[in-house]
């Protein structure tokens, strides 16, 4: 057969599990949370029964006797020697039942699929048989996205909707309903687990449903995207942008994140480069509480994460002085992915005991970087849009006493498919960013951690052996 098969009532169904190890235990624990009937042939005395097994299991250990399959809906067969597992899984069918037989597709009557089990929301995978692993690590990409408070969601709206119909007895009505409902407190509530909170959240909303008011509150998420690459997004940043009604994004924002939002839902692109603000700061705070405002969920997407070199704080304060609930959903910086990309710990108990972000591109008229404190021999650099001032940095800093030998790393485009990684010293920064020719964001690190590279470590250790020597 080509697919698994439909979804069937098992309240008070017998279902039989014949066979031990993995393959067994994996097929019981389809049957954790079911009010099924759940038979365990064991065939081995000492096998002993997994610790989540259902509560209702009777686990029989010995020969699997001739009626053992009688009465049974469904019987799972864990046994690989074919020769031991067509007589039963015949024996089965004559008692009625559907049979599965662990990786022997053509002894199937279906095939079990994957699950995610949130209580009410069950969802299944499956590629007929073909590639359980595959569908293995899909149902893990999902489960890291779908919210754990779905089900008691599903739950607690089943029993509503008798009052859901009577408030808005028409189809639109309540497709509308559920839209402000589910979507609102309720969601928040039921992912912390809190089933009597759920429902009152719920009712609440019939309550303000029922007298009109059925725009949702806005709010603002200040979400970091990370460096562009979308395996880098926290599981929160996936499912804020997922929900999201609006998304105002920046221009290093990769489209492979963007593309996570609902079809649906409303673009803004606000991207800036250097000397072209097409839309000035003020406009995308007015745009963020405008949204808002119309009881949407905004999301505003900035690259790496939101409060470092982002003016995440300024829109903080500008939506909060609105009134506009915002929340802040931390992202992996660049210098972050950038390090972790090329192996260059920030930190290192023999080469930095700190570590400072800088910026390259200050405020005008603005305090000057201190170059003093960032001279210090033990202490990594990390200079964001520096490309440009490199070479008077340099300069600065070996002014103010960092030896010009010092080892310095430029990473363009860290954690994507182009990125470009560079070492140079100091005393050849400038040299090096002049040859590099580059075009995509750039993070500067600076600091002996730099020798930490992978393609460093020979001549660093090279250079301790020579140390030690002396």
């Amino acid at each position: 057969m080509d697919q698994f098969m439909p979804a069937i009532a098992l309240t008070g169904a017998r279902v039989v599990v014949v066979g031990t190890g993995e393959a067994a235990e994996n097929k019981l624990r389809l049957f954790r949370t079911s009010p099924c009937a759940l038979v365990w042939y064991a065939m081995d005395r000492d096998t002993p029964a997994p610790a989540d097994l259902n509560a209702n299991t009777e686990i029989v250990s010995g020969p699997v006797p001739e009626t053992a399959f009688d009465g049974a809906r469904l019987v799972f067969i864990a046994i690989e020697d074919e020769a031991v597992a067509r007589p039963l899984a015949d024996a089965a069918r004559r008692a009625g039942a559907l049979v599965n037989v662990v990786d022997n597709m053509v002894l199937c009557d279906f095939y079990t699929p994957a699950l995610i089990d949130r209580g009410a929301v069950t969802i299944a995978l499956s590629t007929g048989g073909a590639a359980p692993i595959l569908v293995r690590d899909i149902r893990s990409a999902m489960e890291s996205v779908i919210p754990k408070g779905v089900g008691l969601l599903a739950s607690a709206g089943r029993s509503l909707r008798g009052a859901v119909k009577q408030v808005a007895p028409g189809v639109d009505d309540r497709r509308r309903f559920w839209e402000f409902a589910l979507r609102g407190p309720a969601a928040r509530v039921a992912d912390d687990g809190d089933e009597a909170g759920t429902r009152r959240a719920l009712i609440e909303a019939l309550d303000r449903f029922r007298d009109g008011e059925a725009q949702a509150e806005g709010i603002v998420h200040l979400v970091g995207a990370g460096p562009g690459d979308p395996e880098l997004l926290t599981v929160r940043a996936t499912r804020l942008i997922r929900d999201a009604d609006v998304i105002v994004h920046d221009r290093l924002v990769s489209s492979e994140i963007i593309d996570r939002a609902r079809r649906d839902a409303l673009r803004i692109d606000v991207g800036k480069t250097r000397g072209q603000h097409p839309v000035p700061q003020e406009k995308i705070i007015e745009l963020l509480i405008e949204h808002a405002s119309q009881g949407k969920r905004v999301v505003r997407l900035k690259g790496g994460d939101s409060f470092i070199f982002g003016r995440g704080g300024e829109e903080v304060e500008a939506v909060r002085a609105a009134g506009i609930k915002v929340e802040v959903t931390p992202g992996i910086s660049a210098a972050l992915a950038c390090a972790a990309s090329t192996q260059i710990p920030l930190t290192h108990r023999d080469d930095a005991q700190a570590v400072t972000f800088v910026t390259g591109q200050p405020k005008a008229g603005g305090p000057e970087l201190d170059y003093a404190a960032l001279a210090a021999a033990t202490h990594t650099v990390v200079i964001y849009m520096g490309v440009r001032t490199a070479a008077a940095t340099a300069q600065r800093l070996i002014e103010a006493g960092r030896d010009a030998a010092t080892p310095v790393a430029i990473v363009e485009n860290g954690s994507r498919p182009d990125e470009r990684s560079f070492i140079a010293t100091l005393a050849t920064l400038a040299e090096m960013v002049e040859r590099a020719r580059l075009t995509g964001p750039a993070i500067i690190v600076i600091g002996d951690v730099v020798r930490r590279a992978p393609e460093q470590v020979p001549a660093l250790a090279r250079e301790l052996k020579e140390r030690q020597a002396a």
